[in-house]
This record gives C-alpha cells, structure tokens and sequence, in this order.
C-alpha cells in the first residue's frame, strides 16, 4: 500500500484514469477534486506505483471527522484486478472500519468484495445501485436571458440553503447530512432557480466525487422547465472547468429518467454502487 503525496504523480495518475473511464469515473473526479485545492481533505491510497491495479481515495487521516457520518466518510473504488482491491480492503489501516462510511464505484465486484470483508469484521452492509449518466458537451442550453435579472432568477446556492436541501433530501433529515451539504455548497459548484423571495425552487450541487446530485424541484414549481435548465446548466458548468458531468439516478425514478433521455444523456453500461458500512457499535 502507498499514499500518493506527490503532485507530479497525482497528474500522472488522473491522466492515466481517463483511459479507463467510464469505470473509474467517480475515482477520476475525486483525484481531479485533490489535483485543485483538496477542499474535502481528500488522499489516494494505490496497492503499487506506477503499475498500480487498485486506487482508493478516503478522507486524510488528519482531517476532522464525526463517526456517525457517512456523507463525508466515503471511499472512491477503481481496480484492474479486484483481487487487489480486496488485498487493500483487508490490509491495516486503508479503511477505518471503526466509523460509519460508505464505499463507492462503478464496478460490480466491488460490491461482493467489499460485503465479503466487512462481514468478516461484523459490519452491517447496505447496498443501493443506481444507474450512470454522463451528459454531452453538446447538449444545447434553453434560453435562460429572462431567469438572469428577474425573478424567477438562475443562480447559484448558498450556505444558508442547507437546511432547505437537508429537509428535501430522501438521503438527508439528520445534522451529518446537513453539515454535509454545507461543505459542498461551499467547496464545489451548484445552481439553483430562485422565487420573487430569492427562495430556491429548483437546485442541483456536485458532490466530492465531481457527481451531480440531490438535484431536486418543489412540487408547486414542477412542469415548468426547471429541472432541465437547473441540470444542463450545471453541467456545462461542471465541463467548462474541464470536469466530466456525471450523475445517478435510481431504476424507479422515471421522471428523472424520462428528463435525462430528453437532454440526450447517456447512460452509461456499467452501474453506479454505493455501500454505506455501519460497525455494530453503532448498528442502533
């Protein structure tokens, strides 16, 4: 196992990422996220270097952190051969399976892997698939000139939306995820639509993987455009700063789904997996 420190070999590894997309997409955009300030406190754990076959990014392990918070405990997965994956899963001190985490990746043995080892240390294991999507360039924008000067007004969110975005959140309504949403507020891109009282109505932000996520319209706000504009907004923004705009969305959710083939999304071949881990002691 070695932690990669060096700047020089933290360039190298994101370009040597690209060749692998779009499996190591959620691993790319956190080592892009590193390559460009760390404002999450992000490291990248390799079992070799340079022929590395397994990369994982965590949290540093002198970053303050709460025990009981998944959101902010999370593990990035790529691997050439998962049977170094599993090698770096059971060696001493990559994971830190004395708090609540989540491990994530686009590969679908990470999934057995990762349940096989944690069992072996009494962790409850939960599992949700999702599928991937990954927007075009090329995707055209809707005229947006009228939402840049009156209300309803495009922009972007604010700290002070937070607890708005927790309440809404189907992953959210607790003070991890609420401190959660308000570092990635404050450290990665968002937009948002706003009322005449500068409310948010529609929003999506991009989490510490460089993923789209909780994008999200009030009922009373729904068929009217926003969620598209909201979407194909961000992740042109997300593209101008030379990110790739991906996101998830889950099998059951048709609206997102029949919103995301209107823009032309792609969607990817493999699929989007996320374990949260939960150690017995806090298994309550």
């Amino acid at each position: 196992m070695q932690v990669l420190n060096c700047s020089t070999k933290l360039l190298i590894l994101e370009k040597m990422l690209k060749s692998h997309f779009p499996e190591s997409l959620k691993v790319y955009g956190a080592v892009m996220n590193i390559n460009r300030g760390n404002p999450f406190q992000k490291e990248v754990v390799v079992d070799s270097w340079p022929d590395f076959k397994a990369v994982i990014t965590r949290r540093q392990k002198e970053a303050e952190t709460d025990n009981l918070d998944h959101y902010t405990n999370a593990y990035a997965v790529f691997y050439k051969d998962v049977r170094a994956y599993q090698q770096l899963l059971e060696e001493r001190d990559v994971i830190n399976w004395d708090q609540v985490f989540q491990i994530q990746g686009l590969q679908s043995e990470l999934c057995d892997v990762s349940k096989a080892v944690a069992n072996s240390k009494q962790l409850g294991v939960k599992l949700t698939s999702f599928k991937a999507v990954h927007f075009s360039p090329h995707s055209t924008l809707p005229d947006t000139s009228s939402l840049m000067s009156s209300p309803p007004r495009l922009t972007y969110l604010s700290v002070t939306d937070a607890d708005l975005l927790n309440r809404t959140w189907s992953r959210g309504g607790n003070e991890q995820c609420l401190q959660y949403i308000k570092n990635l507020i404050s450290c990665f891109p968002s937009v948002c639509v706003r009322d005449v009282k500068g409310n948010p109505v529609s929003w999506s932000l991009t989490d510490q993987f460089a993923t789209m996520c909780h994008s999200y319209t009030l009922p009373e706000y729904r068929r009217k455009g926003y969620s598209r504009l909201v979407a194909l907004t961000l992740a042109r923004k997300l593209q101008s700063r030379g990110f790739p705009s991906q996101g998830n969305v889950l099998d059951d959710n048709m609206a997102s789904i029949s919103l995301l083939k209107s823009v032309h999304a792609e969607f990817l071949p493999c699929r989007f997996h996320r374990l949260i881990l939960t150690p017995a002691a806090f298994s309550g």
